[in-house]
Formats: C-alpha cells, structure tokens, sequence
C-alpha cells in the first residue's frame, strides 16, 4: 500500500518522536531504524523540505522533529514523501467524463480519501501511546534502556522486578 521511502520516513520520525529535542545522527537513526544510511539520508532530505525535522550538520549534529509529535499527523510523513491525493476529475480526460469518475477511479478515489481521513488523525504521538503493548521499533531491552514503559508498566529486569 505504501512505498518503502514511506515505510523509512516513518520510522525515521517515530525514532525522532522518541527523542524528543535531542539531535539524532543520520548513523545512530539508520542503526536504530534499519534503514541503509545512504537511503535514510535522502529521506531525511525530504522530511527537512517538508519542514518535519530540522537538522545541524557537522560534529554534534543530527536531525529533530521541526514541531512536538503530537503535531505531525502519519499523513504529513507520507505526504512528504509521496502525496496522496484525491481524484477530482478523470486523470484521462476523456469527453464526457468531467468530474463524473468512472467506476475504477471512483474506487481509487475513495481508497485515496480513506487513506488520507485514516492517516490524518494518527499523530506521531498516538504511535507510541504507552497503553499498547508494544512500541514501534524497540523490543524490550530497548524499552529498558531508554525508561520506556509498556500498558503504564517500566520495563525491569527480572531482578529487578522481584521475579525469580
């Protein structure tokens, strides 16, 4: 349904979601995301034109979002990368067809429009809801390192925990 770049700006930006202000290198962001850094890089183009992230170059720098998670909308990355648009008219142009979409762009263009209502009201933010019982890119030693919890619970060691 959606393109890799698609698939890689997401992850990219829930992993600048993760830390907050913080500048992430584009080495450290492809390590975390399993995107090829030459890849992530040209991504990360795009996110910066599409004013998402903001970045430093040289020693120190990294990338950021550009505004809180709570602000950027899973559209907003998409759109970034490869638009989505609804379908206003025939794409063909053909006489008689106008604004009257024939059955099959009539089709794609409710797919487009539910795409776009679905992906719209999912921010950044939504994505790692602790409630969940997972968090997108982190497995559990992850979680523990960087104080992230699962369902409101911290992630503990067994030791830690008490658990035997």
């Amino acid at each position: 349904m959606l393109s890799q770049t698609c698939e890689y700006a997401l992850r990219a930006m829930v992993w600048l979601a993760y830390t907050n202000e913080e500048l992430m290198p584009t080495s450290a962001l492809a390590d975390r995301t399993g995107v090829p850094f030459n890849y992530l890089a040209k991504v990360l183009q795009s996110l910066a034109q599409a004013d998402l992230i903001v970045g430093r170059r040289g020693v120190g720098g990294g990338y950021r979002l550009a505004r809180p998670a709570e602000e950027i909308s899973m559209l907003d990355v998409i759109n970034a990368i490869s638009p989505v648009e609804r379908i206003t008219a025939c794409p063909l142009g053909l006489v008689g067809h106008g604004p009257n979409l024939c059955p099959l762009h009539r089709q794609l263009d409710l797919a487009a429009k539910a795409l776009i209502d679905t992906f719209q009201g999912i921010s950044l933010s939504n994505l790692l809801d602790e409630r969940e019982r997972s968090r997108p890119l982190c497995d559990a030693e992850l979680l523990k390192e960087l104080g992230l919890t699962l369902e409101g619970r911290t992630i503990l060691d067994k030791k830690e925990s008490g658990a035997s």
